[in-house]
Order: C-alpha cells, then sequence, then structure tokens
C-alpha cells in the first residue's frame, strides 16, 4: 500500500474558545495536487499552519512526509523539507530580488546557492528584474518571487495559501501554468483558494471543508454523488407521451423537460444514450444535440457547502 505523503487523524485546533479546525481526517498522496476549499473561516489557512509545524494542534494527529508534526525533531525534518508560500509573501521591499532569494538559500545551506537563484528567477520570469528592488514589484511578481523561494530547496511537497490571492487574470493565469509545471515534474501540491476555475485546472481532487471535513474525492466523482449521470437532450420540443416513453427504461433513473430540453440521469450513459436517441427518433423527435450535462465546480462547492451547513444545524439541534 502507499503511504501519504500527508495524513491527518482528527486533527484539532482550537484558539481559546473558538475551533478553527475540529476532527479533520484526511489523506494525500504522492505527486498529486489537492486544492482545500472553504468559505472564509472554514479552518483552510489553519490546517496549512498545522501541516507546516508552525503551530501545534490541540488534539488528533498528523504525519508529514512520514514524520510525527508533534514531534520536535520531527517538526524541524519537516519545515526544512516542505515549501510554503503563505498569503502574505514577507519579502524584504529594499533588497533585490537577487538578494531576496540568495539570502534565503543560504539559510537554505544550499551547495550552490547562486545557481540555485539563477534558476528559480529565470523560470518564474524574473531574471531581467534580478537587480531591481522587490519593493518595486507588482503583486503578481511578489507572488511569483514568493513561489521561487519556496521552491530553492527543491522540495517535494509544497504548501500553498491563496497563491493568486488578488492578482489579475494574466498574472493568475502565469502562476496556474507554473503550477502545472510542477506538478507534471511530479511534485506533490497542497493549495488553498477560493479561485474555483483555478482548482478545477490545476487539482486531482479537491478537499472542502467548514472547519470539519464536509467532503474529498476528485471533481468528477463529487459531482456524480451530487448530481448523478446526466445527459442535456436538445430538441425541438418534446411531448408527454415522448417523455413518458424515455422514463419507461429501467436505465433511466429520471428525466424532465427543462425549457425545450430533455435532461435524463441515468446508470451509463455511454450505453443508455445510444438507446434514448434511437427512441427520440423513431418518436420523430428533432434532436439538435446531445451533451453531458457536467456541474461547474462552483456548483458542487455550494451544494457540499450548504450540505455542511445543514449537517452543522442537524448536529446543534440534537445537541440542544
Amino acid at each position: 500500500m502507499v503511504e501519504p505523503i500527508i495524513q491527518t487523524e482528527g486533527l484539532t485546533k482550537k484558539f481559546h474558545e473558538k475551533t478553527a479546525v475540529e476532527d479533520l481526517s484526511v489523506s494525500v498522496y504522492t505527486g498529486e495536487a489537492v486544492a482545500l476549499l472553504g468559505p472564509n473561516g472554514a479552518g483552510k489557512t489553519t490546517t496549512v499552519r498545522l501541516l507546516t509545524c508552525l503551530i501545534q494542534p490541540n488534539q488528533g494527529s498528523a504525519r508529514v512526509l512520514g514524520k510525527d508534526i508533534s514531534i520536535e525533531e520531527d517538526r524541524q525534518y519537516i519545515r526544512a523539507r516542505v515549501g510554503l508560500l503563505t498569503e502574505s509573501p514577507g519579502l524584504y521591499d529594499r533588497a533585490t530580488a537577487w538578494y531576496n532569494l540568495l539570502y534565503f538559500a543560504r539559510l537554505y545551506q544550499l551547495d550552490q546557492p547562486e545557481s540555485a537563484v539563477e534558476r528559480y528567477l529565470k523560470q518564474l520570469e524574473l531574471w531581467d528584474r534580478r537587480d531591481d528592488r522587490t519593493g518595486s514589484f507588482s503583486k503578481g511578481m511578489k507572488q511569483r518571487l514568493a513561489i521561487a523561494r519556496a521552491l530553492l530547496h527543491e522540495p517535494d511537497l509544497i504548501f500553498l495559501d491563496e497563491p493568486t490571492s488578488g492578482l489579475d487574470p494574466a498574472a493568475s493565469r502565469r502562476l496556474r501554468e507554473f503550477l502545472l509545471r510542477l506538478k507534471a515534474e511530479g511534485r506533490t501540491i497542497l493549495l488553498t483558494t477560493h479561485n474555483l476555475a483555478e482548482a478545477e485546472r490545476v487539482a486531482d481532487r479537491i478537499v472542502v471543508m467548514k472547519r470539519n471535513l464536509i467532503a474529498v474525492d476528485t471533481p468528477e466523482e463529487l459531482h456524480r454523488r451530487l448530481f448523478g449521470n446526466r445527459t442535456r437532450f436538445v430538441v425541438d420540443g418534446i411531448s408527454e407521451e415522448q417523455l413518458t416513453s424515455i422514463r419507461s427504461f429501467p436505465f433511466v433513473q429520471d428525466a424532465q423537460c427543462e425549457n425545450g430540453e430533455l435532461l435524463v440521469t441515468q446508470d451509463d450513459p455511454d450505453s443508455g444514450n445510444p438507446v434514448l436517441v434511437s427512441e427520440l427518433a423513431r418518436q420523430g423527435a428533432k434532436i439538435k444535440w446531445v451533451t453531458d450535462d457536467k456541474a461547474s465546480l462552483e456548483d458542487i462547492y455550494l451544494e457540499l457547502v450548504d450540505q455542511g451547513d445543514a449537517g452543522v444545524s442537524d448536529s446543534q439541534d440534537k445537541d440542544s
């Protein structure tokens, strides 16, 4: 069995009377990108801080890179071997891009710090600005420089907290493309984001949380669980007789008309669609096109958060 690179069991963090993360159990495997999603105050940043050993949990356990976050020697090992981009980059504005990275490369005690700095300045398209003070950089350039800093020591596990927050579309796209390159290299990425398009394009799996875990899976599997396998048939009108006929097939779970379109939820669209097309054509329906009716990640996310809210309300009602 493959060992997770991150594994948490019942991870809980409280700040005084407020619970930021509660009973979080989740695994992340080597080479995958996982997006941590949730509304403001859901505990995403707290989770990253726990896993990078910046704070300690009140309850539960976690292992990162095979090490226990509760053991100080292991904590030092983890901190030295993960890459971390915080929401606020924390760069030295009066220093140049070159000296910002060189400072951290020497802290990491790299054998060839100058080579590492040159490599990542070039990879993140900042080489031409290496001698400029960081304070003159745009937010997007500072984010790229902060990512370079997080990668200088070649970590296999990278934590990115809101990497595209506040960036314009062009800067966001540039960063997203770089993240896809890191993923292609086999790096493991855990990112928190409110940008659902970013999560959909970068992440293999998503974790939805609101203090505690609501769901974790691929976007495709979450869609199937929430909305089923649904196909949209666009036709020139459909009669009640035709609708009844479609509903009569044993593999059809549901069929509804919506604005002149037929929405069919079925067990297996690959085998069911040809049968349904033949039946509609036999009845004289004029079919314009057929397509999978896939909910967006935004639809999936909002549905899961609503379910999480309902679960909290239910548990509160039971406790009261």
